[in-house]
């Protein structure tokens, strides 16, 4: 269904709203796109022409967005980002075509990232570009064609292919807990937790299958593994990590077990992409690989 002109602006002006909204200034945008600011000024005033709106507020020589212009803009830049992406897919490469994946950064180094190898022997047509994301985002809004989560495997309008499970295990530095041995699951709720925000319920099922109250379990909370586990090294609290990602800390000394050794987490690693896309190209290919790679008993990479 062919639309009407004047909702197809051009990307130059569109840009030029995107920029402005960006940075601030028409200043700012100018610099960005190697343009005067008049240039951006006269792009803005040729978009508004075009969609009959004002979008902006002239102060001056200021121009600032209205609200429902930088609402627009917000859009717009996702539209530009899919359109710059799709663009490189097709020079990088034409003809096997190429697969953008979001990786959870500490699982997709330990575990995607060493058999990737493999994936481009059979695969050299396919390019896999790879960016970290921590939380599921919507597929229509990111520039994204699949999508390694931890959860439960039920994101709305997707499908999934489930990876493997994991274990985790508490630990901290071994100055933290002196003097305080034995420990139990109960007491450890005395000691400081840290808790990784894209899993809230983490300890709370922890303390469950320890047969322990789980209480309010408060405590500080971080966007990555990497980061609660050096908050756990420098003696900050007591850390739920996957037992992978601990071991080598654990064998040094470095790290100790709070409390007893690795336990079943309730989620498991999934690859998602959006429904009615897997069965097409690149993607397909990408899909069929990972399936034979998927195992629980199969050990993570050290």
């Amino acid at each position: 269904m062919a639309l009407p002109r004047r909702f197809l602006p051009s990307t130059a002006a569109l840009r030029a709203l995107e920029a402005l909204d960006r940075l601030g200034s028409a200043t700012a945008a100018a610099e960005a796109l190697d343009l005067s600011q008049s240039a951006v000024s006269r792009q803005i005033q040729t978009l508004e022409e075009q969609l009959g709106l004002r979008l902006v507020l002239r102060e001056g020589r200021r121009m600032v967005l209205t609200p429902e212009a930088s609402a627009y803009a917000a859009e717009v830049r996702g539209a530009l980002s899919q359109i710059a992406q799709a663009s490189m897919k097709l020079t990088v490469n034409p003809a096997g075509g190429s697969l953008s994946l979001a990786i959870l950064p500490t699982f997709g180094m330990r575990w995607l990232v060493p058999r990737l190898p493999d994936f481009a022997r059979s695969h050299p047509e396919v390019t896999l570009n790879l960016s970290t994301r921590v939380r599921p985002f919507s597929f229509a809004s990111e520039p994204f064609d699949a999508a390694i989560y931890f959860g439960d495997g039920d994101w709305p309008g997707t499908e999934v292919m489930r990876l493997r499970g994991e274990a985790v295990i508490p630990v901290c530095a071994p100055d933290l807990i002196a003097g305080r041995m034995p420990l139990s699951p109960a007491s450890l709720q005395d000691l400081p937790l840290l808790h990784i925000e894209t899993r809230p319920d983490a300890w709370a099922a922890w303390f469950t299958a320890q047969g322990a109250p789980d209480g309010d379990a408060p405590g500080t909370i971080y966007d990555q593994f990497a980061t609660i586990t050096q908050a756990a090294l420098h003696g900050l609290g007591v850390a739920l990590l996957p037992d992978y990602l601990a071991e080598q800390d654990l064998a040094s000394g470095r790290l100790i077990s709070a409390w007893g050794g690795p336990c079943p987490s309730p989620g498991a690693y999934y690859l998602v992409w959006p429904r009615g896309a897997a069965q097409t190209g690149a993607l397909a290919s990408f899909r069929a690989w990972l399936a034979a790679q998927a195992s629980d008993e199969d050990m993570l990479p050290r």
